[in-house]
């Protein structure tokens, strides 16, 4: 073999290594964001139930679960009273409206039943509800309060956060973009993932 056939030989085996590398460095790229997507939307999942669970739980107690331990329990425990709510509007000589709303509570059902039906979550299991998908058995960060808002009346406040991000975006400036559920100095219950 001369020197030029040598060369080829090599320089396509280098050629060949250096594509497999390339090929090979994307493709763990493209892996890992599937797995991050995917972690992420197991993440959200969780926090809409216990975003659920604290709803319920605040319409039952007047205030928001501050433990996972006391949420737990209203979980195992606790019922959704069912409500039917009947409206009349009779209309006035004069040409407006009287309406009369009344309130009926025509049963209840268990949290359990509700919410966390084997319907709705064939697969869940209540004692990994509060774990972080991902995480090695870290818990969501639990936080309730009631705080002051102009005008000085209180309004009750809950915040479910990831203290963990999984994603490198959500960990910049300590964990400022964590994933998370309501406001600790907001009355909202919406998710910072939409």
């Amino acid at each position: 073999m001369n020197l030029t056939k040598v060369l080829s030989v090599v320089f396509f085996a280098v050629a060949a290594f250096l594509g497999y590398l390339l090929w090979k460095g994307v493709d763990d790229v493209v892996e890992q964001e599937k797995r991050v997507a995917l972690l992420e939307a197991a993440t959200i999942e969780k926090l809409e139930m216990l975003r659920d669970a604290q709803l319920a739980y605040q319409a039952s107690n007047g205030k928001y679960a501050s433990t996972w331990d006391s949420l737990r329990t209203f979980i195992e425990t606790g019922t959704i009273w069912i409500v039917q709510r009947t409206e009349t509007t009779k209309l006035l000589d004069y040409g407006a409206e009287e309406i009369n709303v009344s309130y009926d509570t025509i049963g209840s059902i268990t949290v359990m039943d509700s919410l966390f039906s084997a319907a709705k979550h064939p697969d869940l299991k209540l004692d990994l509800l509060p774990v972080v998908p991902g995480s090695g058995g870290k818990q969501f960060e639990f936080f309730a309060d009631k705080i002051e808002k102009t005008g000085g009346y209180k309004v009750s406040v809950f915040e479910i956060r990831d203290p963990a991000p999984i994603n490198a975006e959500r960990r910049a400036n300590n964990n400022e973009k964590a994933l998370r559920v309501g406001s600790r100095t907001d009355a909202s219950t919406e998710g910072n993932w939409k």
